[in-house]
């Protein structure tokens, strides 16, 4: 369980990937869609397609930086969260995607199409 500090560290990278995606066009939709298999940081349209994005954040590059914290494991998280969240609140035949939006120090990068899922 993530602490105090933790949360609102994670919840200010969030507001600035969210910043960033309204910026670059993406319209937001929802944020934190939670259920007991895990969370979706930001769900969002970008044109007709349905975006599914995972923020990470990293205070700098060491490790690899914010983009090498998306293993596998978590992207196969994200892709059940997002066939859970089609199933219940999106039209059907929906275009979807997952971003990235890896943010290490004070640069915000935006990885689109940053992995693919074989549903």
């Amino acid at each position: 369980m993530p602490t105090d500090g933790r949360r609102a560290e994670g919840q200010a990278a969030e507001d600035r990937a969210v910043q960033e995606l309204v910026r670059r066009g993406y319209r937001v939709v929802e944020r934190n869609f939670r259920r007991r298999l895990g969370e979706l940081d930001v769900i969002a349209y970008d044109g007709d397609t349905l975006v599914f994005v995972e923020v990470r954040s990293r205070a700098d590059a060491r490790f690899g930086g914010a983009i090498a914290a998306v293993p596998h494991a978590k992207q196969r998280q994200v892709a059940r969260m997002a066939a859970l969240y089609l199933a219940h609140r999106s039209p059907r035949f929906t275009r979807c995607r997952f971003d990235v939006v890896a943010i290490t120090g004070h640069r915000v990068e935006v990885i689109p199409d940053a992995f693919r899922v074989t549903w």
